[in-house]
């Protein structure tokens, strides 16, 4: 394919997401894109195409060695997705040094303590659901009192941010995924961010205690060689942030699902449906993720019917890999709990799949059932078209759902 193809402006508001990638598919299962401020780049939203970009050390994670652009000074410090490039952390590295970090968080997931977190994580679900039904506000928005509160506080406690901190820790995960932010914001998000997780480790250096902020410490004293300062507040933020922010667009995609669709809601109360099905198709139809920053061809590279050149920038658009129809056929756009194979790469693939899968799901299996228990009958509080989008491409969601904890009368 002539790589001459007008470039398709996404929209920074990420108003429609599922609609662009629809309009994005008309080029094949690889598209020209362009991001704010004239970027150029590519959106890989077929299924297969993601999966083999994501398996191939061809593309690389790494814009310090592999993105001209960046390496020589074309790309503002205010450009709105400049934290996706600044970022040193395992997100943004490859080979040995991908290797080397990973190795240093894998005790962080391993099944034992994931499953050692489960009595913490059902005593919070248990404090949150408390706190929604002490609320004096009818309707209440169910994506601020518990989607977001649910992962950003485990994380939190995961990591040993104290209290008074949490604010000023997670507010650069917030903002990092805003693609409407403007050139003095963008600057001042990575800056703030920065600071808040070097005054985390400051912290933890003089108040260690047993969490994973402190394990890094230790381990990074023990050979200085093994983690950077740098690395440190990097990786960090990455899992600080993205160990969050997803797992709120999946709790709010899953709850929408049942909470609009009376046969499902029914199906899962009885066992017909089980919340393990709803929460994967949730992943594959509605990806928390949707354009995800970044991938760097390190030569040329011909795949999905296009020449992608060396030092082009990718993007992997999680929300529509898991709707391709070449993988679910005419029916890849409607949610059915019922699908046998539902199919998504919502978590990643290859080297860079995400660590923290198996602790998002296992939050999302304990809060999911115990939110529907209750409140067996909550509903939406507008219609689902009155529902606002987050405000960006790189994540898919809503900026809050409005619901009646109670079933409201019907007016007579």
């Amino acid at each position: 394919m002539d790589n001459a193809v007008c470039p398709y402006v996404l929209d920074p508001a990420g108003a429609d997401t599922h609609g662009e990638t629809t309009r994005l598919r008309e080029q094949g299962p690889i598209a020209r894109i362009e991001l704010p401020g004239g970027v150029l780049a590519w959106s890989v939203h077929g299924y297969d195409e993601g999966k083999a970009i994501m398996n191939d050390e061809r593309f690389s994670k790494n814009p310090r060695r592999s993105w001209p652009d960046y390496i020589e000074g074309r790309i503002s410090p205010g450009w709105p997705l400049i934290t996706w490039a600044v970022m040193d952390n395992m997100a943004t590295t490859d080979g040995a040094d991908h290797a080397r970090l990973k190795r240093l968080l894998l005790k962080a997931f391993t099944t034992g303590r994931v499953e050692a977190m489960m009595p913490r994580i059902e005593k919070l679900v248990t404090e949150l659901l408390d706190n929604m039904e002490a609320s004096p506000d009818d309707p209440i928005d169910l994506r601020a009192m518990f989607c977001q509160e649910l992962p950003t506080r485990l994380m939190c406690d995961l990591f040993g941010v104290p209290e008074e901190a949490r604010a000023d820790v997670l507010m650069g995960g917030h903002k990092n995924v805003d693609t409407r932010m403007t050139e003095e914001v963008a600057e001042a998000n990575v800056e703030q961010w920065e600071g808040a997780i070097a005054d985390l480790v400051a912290y933890k250096h003089e108040h260690p205690g047993d969490d994973l902020t402190s394990a890094l410490i230790a381990a990074k004293e023990e050979d200085g060689s093994r983690m950077s300062d740098s690395e440190m507040i990097g990786t960090l933020h990455l899992l600080l942030g993205a160990g969050s922010e997803t797992l709120v667009n999946g709790l709010g995609h899953a709850s929408l699902a049942v909470m609009t669709d009376p046969v499902l809601r029914e199906e899962v109360r009885t066992g017909k449906v089980s919340w393990d099905d709803i929460f994967e198709e949730t992943l594959r139809v509605e990806s928390p993720v949707a354009h995800l920053p970044f991938r760097f061809a390190t030569e040329d590279i011909e795949i999905g019917g296009v020449m992608i050149h060396k030092g082009d920038v990718l993007l992997v658009d999680f929300a529509g890999i898991g709707r391709d129809p070449a993988m679910h056929g005419d029916t890849a756009d409607v949610f059915d709990a019922h699908r046998a194979e539902k199919d998504h790469l919502s978590f990643g693939y290859g080297v860079h799949y995400c660590l923290g899968a198996r602790l998002a799901k296992q939050a999302a299996l304990i809060g999911l059932p115990a939110l529907f228990e209750r409140f067996p009958d909550m509903e939406l509080a507008v219609s689902r078209d009155e529902l606002e989008p987050q405000g960006s491409f790189v994540v898919n969601g809503h900026k809050n759902l409005p619901v009646h904890l109670n079933k409201v009368p019907a007016a007579v």
